[in-house]
């Protein structure tokens, strides 16, 4: 069995998102209770629980107790089998050993054909799939062994094979894929989990139950890797748009856990003895471009935004509290700077000029016209950040309206080019730079570009990250000159545990499994 360690890559970024939450108290000790409820109070309701074609953090978030990865990440960063018993990599090829005697929810047994059905639809329908596997296919072997095929050697294959977050690679039954067309979403969520999809009320919750014949790995648990066990009979996700609600309700015992707290309550949380609240560095603030219609098809106009920001007012008024954010200017996140870093940019990042920004926008052709910021308040960062982005245009002469939405309804109307002008969205850090969702020309802003097609390549085929790193510069100062979005900085993600929980953690999203509650 080949075990590849990405340490250096990924170190920081487990780090940030499990053992560094800034002020905080440690996870409670292990109670050695289970059975029970957990209730999960989040902002929003998930467009879709289908992982091959959902980038938002909350369906990530819920669909990782339901379907489960081939491959994945332990607590050192380094790649572990999952729903693989082994693997060998050999150049243009990997080859998958399947672990036998796991059972998806509908009690069928996963084989080869079940991965190969996943797998080839995920490469077709999903921009990580497309974009890093052009021209891949997997094949069976025999019942329990699978390969890889790709057009040439990729350093980052396996690093996006074992991501867990939007657009994850997770593997569903054959039969539940069979006769239906490729970008058909699928309704019906069967996976390996230690959760198993029970139901979904509308504007209300998603309830999951234990999986009984869960089949565990036998090694200790281990950041995502490892042991995972349902340790409650009942997950319910509670959808809780109003921020005072959800902080209300973890005060109250009313919810276990709660997503995405406002930093304005802090204090409040943080003086209740019977809650511990955490952080983790884990969210890029971008503002997005529709570039397939309108002004901002034109790249002075998108010159003419950026002059107008100032980068650190937005990314305050979004997370508030320094001790909260970062003021990085590179496209990834700061606690990633051991393996991708870029001195690109950094002299410019606190650069405001109006007078500058309104000579640009007259270049551009801008007449007036009314500019739509489409944001949601179901996430008081985006909405906050949107607010003061809407001052500093019309300071330069831009005449924005605000147009505000649920998150379901943003979620749509963000894939729709003639919905909006400019958006400003959170986008959870990826393990490596090719996977970043503003370079995909199927993401919000469409970015399309061949200069940007070359670069990705050239990291993706590099001989291994090393290597790679080398043209991160390149990828920084495109982003910088084509501007497919602009970049505020980088945000903590806050939430909060009742201390009846035996812990709670944060590994690219929230952990459920191997979580007890002793209420």
């Amino acid at each position: 069995m080949k075990f590849i360690k990405y340490a250096l890559l990924l170190s920081a970024l487990i780090l940030a998102l499990a053992g560094c939450s800034k002020d905080e108290t440690a996870g409670a000790d292990a109670k050695g209770t289970s059975g029970g409820d957990l209730r999960v109070a989040v902002p929003s309701e998930p467009p879709t629980l289908d992982t091959h074609v959902n980038t938002t953090t909350i369906s990530s978030n819920i669909a990782r107790n339901i379907f489960e990865t081939l491959l994945t990440f332990d607590s050192k960063g380094e790649i572990q089998p999952m729903l693989a018993e082994s693997y060998e990599e050999d150049g243009n090829t990997i080859t998958f050993k399947l672990r036998q005697g796991v059972t998806f929810h509908n009690g069928e047994e996963m084989k080869a054909k079940d991965v190969i059905a996943s797998m080839n639809r995920w490469i077709n329908v999903s921009g990580s799939g497309r974009e890093t596997f052009k021209g891949a296919s997997f094949k069976e072997l025999d019942e329990y062994t699978v390969l890889l095929e790709m057009e040439q050697p990729t350093s980052t294959a396996t690093l996006v094979l074992a991501y867990s977050g939007g657009e994850a690679p997770t593997i569903m039954p054959a039969s539940l894929l069979e006769g239906k067309d490729e970008k058909e979403r699928v309704t019906e969520y069967i996976g390996t989990g230690p959760f198993q999809f029970k139901d979904w009320k509308q504007n209300q919750q998603i309830h999951m139950t234990k999986f009984e014949d869960y089949a565990a790995r036998e090694e200790p648990g281990d950041g995502l890797a490892g042991k995972r066990e349902a340790l409650v009979d009942n997950l319910y996700i509670i959808f809780v748009p109003d921020s005072s609600t959800r902080v209300a309700g973890i005060l109250s015992g009313e919810y276990d856990v709660v997503m995405e707290l406002p930093i304005d309550n802090v204090d409040q949380i943080k003086a209740s003895k019977a809650v511990e609240l955490k952080s983790v560095p884990r969210e890029l603030l971008l503002l997005y471009f529709n570039k397939k219609e309108g002004l901002f098809t034109n790249q002075i106009a998108r010159d003419a935004v950026n002059a107008a920001v100032k980068k650190e007012d937005v990314l305050k008024a979004a997370f508030v509290n320094p001790d909260y954010y970062n003021t990085n200017h590179h496209v990834m996140l700061a606690n990633q700077e051991t393996q991708w870093y870029s001195d690109i940019g950094k002299d410019e990042y606190g650069a405001q000029d109006i007078e500058l920004a309104k000579k640009l926008f007259e270049e551009a052709g801008y007449n007036g016209e009314e500019i739509r910021l489409m944001t949601s308040r179901d996430y008081d960062h985006m909405y906050n950040a949107s607010i003061v982005v809407q001052e500093q245009l019309k300071k330069a002469g831009v005449n924005v309206k605000l147009e505000v939405y649920d998150w379901p309804t943003f979620s749509e109307r963000r894939n729709d080019p003639n919905a909006f002008d400019i958006t400003i969205i959170t986008n959870k850090g990826k393990v490596e730079p090719t996977s970043l969702v503003w370079s995909r020309p199927t993401y919000v802003g469409w970015t399309d570009s061949e200069e940007l097609e070359g670069i990705t390549s050239k990291i993706r085929q590099a001989p291994s990250l090393e290597a790679a790193r080398g043209y991160y510069d390149e990828l920084q100062a495109f982003f910088l000159d084509y501007k497919p979005a602009i970049k505020m900085g980088d945000g903590d993600m806050l939430f909060a545990g009742r201390t009846s929980l035996s812990q709670l953690e944060d590994i690219d999203g929230l952990i459920f499994w191997n979580v007890s509650n002793s209420k």
